[in-house]
């Protein structure tokens, strides 16, 4: 009876220790998880964050390689080596080169103020209206002239240039649509033909062509907004009933 007693209470004081040692193992298992679940979000950010600075990185360099060589050095091989990545980050990050082109006409786009054409076409006044539209694709042009005039040139000649500049234009046409239709809405009759033909004259004269012709034909490309609401005004006028 006298052995019985202490082997018991050393029994007991075996099972407190284990079970000391297991609370402390779940102490310190918990915090660890918690750490983890703070972690994963912050490395996603900063692949975030490493991502858009590879992008861009890309179209910094696709901007200097259209106004300095054309097309002629712009490939993906080319990009990959001037932004110091692999040609497989510029095809995981754009994919072709139309939507590369695609992303660089959003910044440029952006750059210029482009933005502005939400409150453009907010204007109740159609005289403001239609200068302030001119007025946002003159100051486009103006900024960008040498770039556009190398990726217009490149897209008479390659197809998924010329895809993109297309898709660029037709956004310009409905945008035009609108503005005319705006214009037209305080007249008591309308009539199909002379607005196809008003539609026709103001995608025309709002387009990098044309402004990059008057700007040549001028000399300076100081005047050309004032000038090209003129020529705009005028063609409009004389198409209506």
């Amino acid at each position: 009876m006298f052995i019985t007693g202490p082997k018991k209470s050393s029994l007991q004081l075996d099972i407190h220790s284990v079970k000391l040692n297991i609370e402390a193992r779940i102490k310190n298992i918990v915090p660890k998880k918690k750490a983890d679940s703070c972690k994963r979000p912050y490395t996603l950010g900063r692949r975030q964050e490493l991502s858009d600075h590879k992008r861009a990185t890309i179209l910094l360099a696709a901007r200097k390689q259209l106004e300095s060589a054309g097309l002629l050095q712009f490939t993906m091989e080319t990009l990959a080596n001037e932004s110091a990545v692999t040609r497989q980050t510029v095809h995981n990050l754009f994919g072709t080169k139309a939507a590369l082109l695609e992303a660089l006409f959003d910044q440029i786009a952006l750059d210029a103020g482009m933005e502005r054409m939400g409150s453009v076409m907010q204007q109740t006044d159609p005289e403001l209206l239609l200068c302030s539209f001119v007025g946002v694709f003159s100051d486009f042009w103006t900024k960008y002239r040498v770039l556009l005039r190398r990726i217009h040139g490149i897209a008479a000649i390659d197809p998924e240039f010329g895809a993109a500049v297309a898709a660029r234009n037709r956004r310009r046409q409905g945008a035009v649509t609108r503005v005319v239709d705006r214009l037209e809405s305080r007249q008591p009759l309308r009539n199909v033909e002379l607005r196809g033909r008003r539609i026709g004259a103001l995608y025309a004269m709002t387009s990098f062509e044309f402004f990059d012709a008057l700007a040549e034909s001028i000399g300076t490309e100081k005047d050309i907004p004032e000038l090209l609401s003129a020529l705009v005004r005028a063609a409009l006028e004389s198409q209506l009933p």
